[in-house]
């Protein structure tokens, strides 16, 4: 008996050390950091395409707009993925470098320099960027998108 609960702990142990552990924030030191404070209402036509898990925005703010990406239908925080539009291969140097969605709806290219990003998580699909898209803080209660940095 004695064997099966160090048995059991053993495996317990691995798993809860085996978990992800949290992603560090990679920080561009070119990029511009511009204050971030918008809210944007469930109840507006703006929020529309955030209704459904998959939709995505266009938004004001940060050094050149904001692309959010709505993950899940939860309700909850963890519900969005939202990121500077400004290319971070660009730092803010050049506000023309900006990420687009393209046609598949979960990756956005820079038109200037051609790097390519998930909107899921902002990492890095091709470069030649180094650096993945700048995210967001924000919270969700159910009616109001709070972005903020």
């Amino acid at each position: 008996m004695q064997k099966i609960f160090k048995i059991s702990l053993l495996i317990v142990l691995s798993l809860i050390l085996s978990c992800k552990k949290k992603k560090t924030a990679v920080t561009n030191p070119n990029q511009v950091n511009t204050n971030v404070n918008e809210y944007i209402y469930k109840n507006t036509p703006e929020f529309n395409d955030l209704i459904v898990a998959g939709g995505s925005i266009y938004h004001s703010g940060g050094t050149c707009g904001l692309i959010i990406y709505r993950l899940a239908m939860n309700e909850t925080n963890g519900d969005f993925a939202i990121f500077e539009r400004n290319c971070p291969h660009e730092g803010g140097t050049n506000t023309n470098a900006k990420v687009y969605r393209q046609n598949d709806l979960i990756t956005a290219r820079d038109t200037v320099c051609g790097s390519k990003f998930y909107i899921t998580d902002g990492s890095i699909i091709n470069g030649p960027s180094a650096y993945p898209l700048k995210a967001y803080n924000y919270t969700y209660d159910g009616n109001v998108l709070h972005i903020y940095n």
